[in-house]
Formats: C-alpha cells, sequence, structure tokens
C-alpha cells in the first residue's frame, strides 16, 4: 500500500506557484478567482503574498523570492534576465495616472524649486515623472504616507498612486500634474504602469498553463464582479463601494486580459525613452509570453 503512495505521489505531483502582488483593491479583484480557488489548475497550487510594490521590485532583483510577482515596469530592465513580462494582468493608465499634488497651487514649472515625496525609485510612477523632468528633486516616502506628510507640511508635494488618486481632493490637495495625462498628450499612448513577471526557469508549459490562469482569473473577475469586488473591497484603503468599483474600473478592465498592440508599443517606449535620457542605466529589452 505504501508502494503504490509513492508511485501516485510521484506521478501526480502537485507544483507550488508562488505570486505576489499588492494588497490593493485592483490586484485583489485581479487574483479574486485564484485567491478563493474558483479559478483551479489541476497539478498546480498557487501561493500569495501581498507587499508594496517598491519592494516587491526590489525582490524580483533577487529571483529566489517568487516565481510570479507584480512589478512596476520601471523595474522590469533591471530584472530582464530572470524575468519575462506575462500578457496579461497589467495595470494601465487610459489617460490617466499617477499625479504629483499640494498642499497650496503650485504650477508645474514651481515643482524643480521643491522636494516631491515619491512612493519609490523603481516605480513607473518615479520613471514618469523623470521623463517629464528630470530637474526635479525627490525624497522616498512609503506610499500611504505621502498624503499625510504633504498635509503636515513635510514636503509641497508628493508623488501619489493607487486610491490617492481618487482620495487626494478629500483633504483638499491640489493637482499640479497628472503623469496620465501628459504622457498621452506627449506620445498619443496609454500609460503602462505595473505588471506580472514570471521566472523564465519554469520554462514554456508552465509560462503557459499559468498565464491561462492568471487570464482565467481575471475573466472570473470581470463576469462575477460584484462578488469580486465584495472580496478587493477588504484592500480598499479609505475608499467606500462607489469609489472602489471606480478604481477597480480603472485599472481592471479588457486592457488586463490584453495590452494590445499599442499597450505592448507603450511598455517599450516608456522604457526606451527612460533609457534614452539616462533614468535607466540598463538596455530594456521587453518580451512577453501569452
Amino acid at each position: 500500500m505504501s508502494t503504490r503512495h509513492s508511485e501516485s505521489t510521484v506521478l501526480n505531483p502537485t507544483r507550488e506557484i508562488s505570486i505576489a502582488h499588492s494588497p490593493d483593491s485592483d490586484d485583489a479583484f485581479m487574483f479574486y478567482g485564484l485567491a478563493t480557488n474558483k479559478i483551479r489548475v489541476p497539478g498546480y497550487k498557487f501561493s500569495h503574498t501581498l507587499c508594496d510594490i517598491e519592494t516587491l521590485n526590489k525582490r524580483a532583483q533577487n529571483e529566489a523570492f517568487y516565481d510570479v510577482s507584480a512589478i512596476s515596469f520601471h523595474a522590469y530592465p533591471y530584472v530582464q534576465e530572470n524575468y519575462t513580462l506575462m500578457g496579461c494582468g497589467g495595470s494601465v493608465g487610459e489617460g490617466y495616472g499617477p499625479m504629483v499634488i499640494s498642499l497650496k497651487p503650485m504650477s508645474q514649472d514651481h515643482l524643480k524649486r521643491v522636494r516631491v515625496a515619491v512612493p519609490g525609485t523603481m516605480t513607473t510612477a518615479y520613471l514618469a515623472l523623470k521623463i517629464f523632468n528630470p530637474e526635479i528633486e525627490t525624497e522616498v516616502v512609503p506610499f500611504d504616507q505621502i498624503i499625510p506628510e504633504v498635509l503636515a507640511g513635510k514636503y509641497e508635494a508628493g508623488l501619489i498612486i493607487h486610491e490617492g488618486q481618487l482620495t487626494y481632493g478629500r483633504s483638499g490637495l491640489h493637482k499640479i500634474i497628472d503623469l496620465g495625462v501628459w504622457w498621452r498628450d506627449q506620445t498619443k499612448l496609454v500609460l503602462p504602469l505595473g505588471g506580472n513577471a514570471i521566472r523564465r526557469s519554469l520554462g514554456p508549459e508552465a509560462h503557459a498553463i499559468i498565464s491561462k490562469a492568471l487570464r482565467d482569473s481575471i475573466q472570473h473577475a470581470l463576469d462575477h464582479r460584484e462578488q469580486a469586488l465584495e472580496y478587493a473591497m477588504q484592500f480598499a484603503r479609505d475608499l467606500d463601494t462607489s469609489l472602489a468599483s471606480r478604481f477597480v474600473s480603472m485599472y481592471v478592465n479588457e486592457r488586463t486580459l490584453d495590452y494590445g498592440p499599442d499597450g505592448r508599443e507603450a511598455i517599450r517606449k516608456l522604457l526606451d525613452m527612460g533609457h534614452e535620457r539616462g533614468i535607466i542605466p540598463i538596455a530594456p529589452k521587453v518580451d512577453f509570453i501569452d
């Protein structure tokens, strides 16, 4: 009996895949199907780690951490030897994106004369800000502390990501620039913010299976929006259901199922521009698995 059990174990091994993503309502919505076992894959087990995006950007530079990790696109050139991008699971700003806000009205030109709190130097928000104006002085502050720090007067301006894009007005803060709007005006393209990277060493078969599992999870959430949104609400910092629904709609949609040719072009253009301007020292080599 023990022999038969041993043979069964060998013939039907379960492969555990570690997935890491941000503790945000849009990521929670996206991974709802997998995290709640609504989407199952025979022979595969998925473990989830929730962590802020800048930490994930840094951890992805050490391939040993996660099989699949959410990363900022800015971080991709630094991890491209060990990871490739998945064709689904991205967050894209369709004429909107990270914003620079301030306590008092301020011109865009005045930003060169103040210190801007930023959520991390590997974030795409930081890359877009530096492409916009490389002279801006920055200091890293945890993303969820940027609005409080600006309100407290510790910084004259802050670069906000995630839900802060919808809530900054409640506190009487002023928008200086929406980098998604600026990027669209400059390039006529969407602003790609973050995606999912998968370890190259997993191999083509696992890539295809895991990619389908994630795409199925996204589609399940879109098809069962009410239940997925209810699940995501536990990660919706300071958002009521209406705002959380709006935020999720901004960053989980048809583009999340597939970037589209223009979305992929936008990723390459953003990284190439960052490299050409000396912000990214490594020449980007963007490729995808589908």
